[in-house]
């Protein structure tokens, strides 16, 4: 029986493309660092500290100490220096890169809809960014103050998606059997992966992310909309292995 709900945030929940997001995300940081470091050679130093964490697999470290062990010697500034003007960042610039999000309750209705039919709810995205950037990102779609499980940030986790570890190490923090969670997402390598430890995956397919390096079949497969109905049928413990869309 399904008891928890793990939702992936961007392109899932949070209508924005990733990519060009990224780019935006990018071209601001990298802004605040114009006097130390030319824009390029900041974003290449970034992603390539940023990847770091993807491809850690040292269980002893935090997504967090990964890049910090990383990036200040790669981009040669001490963390003392490189943190205040990143937290700088998130306090400032960054929340306006959710200005042009589009409003809607939608989302909001969903998760508490399916707080109220009893199921616990993790904000199951990659983690890479801070908690507080996270919980910045989920207020752009007024869902900062619901109470989840986990929101799965950098200072938390020890791996990333598309990582089995990443969901493993989701279980052992809710204490949950992997029938026990649904993995809700729109990316087939990084959220779908979650079935190959026996999770539940339901794709989501509004802003649908495939790379065609994964060839799995997810146990619903539809759009945000229909997630609900989704939500409500298991919460009436039925087996609705189905695909709500057609698709």
């Amino acid at each position: 029986m399904i008891k928890h709900l793990l939702f992936d945030l961007d392109g899932t929940l949070l209508p924005i493309d990733l990519d060009f997001f990224f780019q935006d995300y990018l071209s601001a940081l990298s802004a605040k660092f114009t006097a130390f470091i030319p824009a390029d050679e900041f974003k290449e130093k970034l992603i390539a500290s940023t990847m770091a964490m993807v491809r850690n697999q040292d269980p002893s470290l935090t997504n967090e100490e990964v890049f910090w062990q990383d990036f200040p010697s790669r981009i040669g500034f001490s963390r003392a220096f490189l943190e205040p003007i990143l937290l700088n960042f998130y306090q400032n610039e960054y929340c306006a890169l959710g200005d042009n999000i589009p409003a809607t309750g939608q989302i909001r209705e969903l998760l508490t809809f399916a707080i109220a039919k009893g199921f616990k709810i993790t904000i199951a995205t990659n983690p890479i960014f801070p908690h507080y950037a996270l919980i910045e990102r989920l207020s752009w779609i007024n869902c900062h103050d619901l109470p989840y499980q986990i929101v799965t940030s950098m200072e938390r986790m020890h791996f990333c998606k598309p990582n089995p570890a990443y969901y493993q190490e989701i279980l052992e923090l809710l204490g949950a059997k992997a029938e026990e969670c649904l993995m809700i997402g729109n990316d087939v390598e990084e959220d779908m992966v979650a079935a190959t430890l026996g999770i539940k995956t339901c794709l989501v397919t509004d802003l649908l992310i495939s790379r065609d390096q994964l060839q799995i079949e997810p146990d619903y497969r539809c759009r945000l909309t229909e997630v609900k109905s989704i939500i409500d049928r298991l919460s009436q413990n039925s087996d609705c292995r189905v695909h709500p869309s057609g698709e």
